[in-house]
């Protein structure tokens, strides 16, 4: 069992890394890696939401779509339990951390619109995940997106005392190291089935 779980959560945050495998949240990734302090923040605040998100998404597809069969709501309820987390997570940043709230700017309410939360919801709902796996994934998949973040913000900090040609300055050299960072990421593929 302790086994499974290992592999679910490694799968989730190297293997099957949300932003560097499967290509989801690469908005945030690219918009909020400049610094390495907002970086880590971001990538907490995703990562709770996450957890909560599936587990809340967990309950509500157990007990109520798949019992009703209104699979068709799987989408809006998702959404909604989604941004109703993000509203409790800015509240709170707002109380407790307003350096690290202004810091995150425009990119903590696209947490609401984070494709990487709504699709690891959805990843449990398909896998038909237990509870505790679907939690484990969340957590292992907000970990991934945590790793992911703090190498780009590392590698964007170290770029700007960097000598780069005018014409890659920026995004251009921000997506080139995203793209490798994707291609050294893909070589994890195989090592879990």
């Amino acid at each position: 069992m302790i086994k499974e779980f290992f592999i679910i959560l490694f799968g989730a945050a190297i293997v099957n890394n949300v932003v560097l495998t499967r290509f989801l949240g690469i908005c945030p990734f690219l918009g909020i890696s400049k610094r390495t302090y907002s970086a880590v923040g971001m990538g907490i605040a995703v990562s709770f939401v996450m957890v909560l998100a599936s587990s809340a998404t967990w309950v509500i597809e157990e007990f109520l779509l798949t019992p009703l069969e209104l699979p068709f709501l799987r989408y809006p309820a998702f959404i909604l339990v989604i941004a109703s987390l993000v509203q409790f997570v800015e509240i709170f940043l707002r109380k407790k951390m307003p350096k690290l709230f202004k810091a995150f700017g425009i990119y903590l309410p696209l947490i609401t619109t984070n494709c990487a939360i709504l699709g690891v919801a959805l990843l449990n709902s398909i896998n038909r995940y237990s509870f505790a796996k679907s939690v484990v994934f969340a957590f292992g998949s907000g970990v991934g997106f945590l790793l992911a973040l703090v190498i780009m913000s590392g590698i964007r900090e170290r770029l700007e005392d960097a000598e780069i040609p005018k014409a890659l300055d920026g995004i251009p050299i921000a997506l080139i190291v995203a793209g490798l960072l994707a291609l050294a990421f893909s070589g994890f593929a195989g090592v879990i089935q």
